[in-house]
């Protein structure tokens, strides 16, 4: 951003992008004006309130984290079973999930698939706990949004909600569920940008 001249910039990202954006926030707080991250908690409170049925929706995080070349041969074997389940299913036409598929036969992609869940377990967790143990927050006005219906939506009512975990890492948020899944900002592009460019432009 800095070699693009944007000393300053807002800052959305969905799932692992959400991830990505953060940290960021978090690591970089004069650079980020504006945060939004779309269907994603932080990494160590995911893991921390992880329980069976976390386990059984998430099967991701707790199969792609194992060591190589466990999980790998598992995707490679079966790439179409990624896209089949309730994550990502009827969010793609049939071009985008072939693209998606053939991705997947890639061994050397396939790795690296599996080291970001590995770093999601492992790397980032110290990253959080890092973070709150110094007592850094991010300062900058964030707006979470999660899929109604959710795992986001449904999980976490006794912690407040997505929103109520969110606020313990950030001073001014605000947020709520989009009707869609998983993927809503593909499914429910609409409700998505209006309420994204409602909150960039407050």
């Amino acid at each position: 951003m800095t070699r693009g001249g944007f000393s300053k910039f807002d800052l959305v990202g969905h799932d692992r992008g959400g991830r990505v954006s953060y940290r960021l926030a978090l690591d970089h707080p004069e650079k980020v004006q504006r945060l939004a991250v779309f269907d994603v908690l932080p990494i160590s409170e995911a893991w921390g309130h992880a329980d069976a049925k976390f386990a059984m929706t998430y099967w991701p995080w707790s199969l792609l984290s194992q060591k190589a070349p466990l999980p790998e041969k598992y995707l490679i074997g079966a790439p179409d079973a990624v896209f089949d389940n309730p994550f990502g299913q009827g969010s793609f036409g049939p071009e985008v999930k072939a693209e998606y598929i053939e991705t997947y036969r890639d061994p050397a992609r396939v790795h690296a698939i599996c080291e970001e869940y590995r770093a999601a377990a492992t790397l980032d967790i110290e990253h959080d706990k890092a973070d709150q143990k110094e007592g850094r927050r991010i300062k900058c006005p964030m707006l979470h949004l999660w899929a109604s219906g959710g795992p986001l939506d449904t999980f976490y009512e006794q912690n407040g909600g997505a929103l109520g975990i969110w606020k313990k890492w950030a001073d001014n948020v605000q947020g709520r569920a989009v009707k869609g899944g998983h993927f809503f900002p593909e499914e429910n592009p609409t409700d998505t940008t209006e309420l994204l460019t409602k909150f960039l432009s407050a």
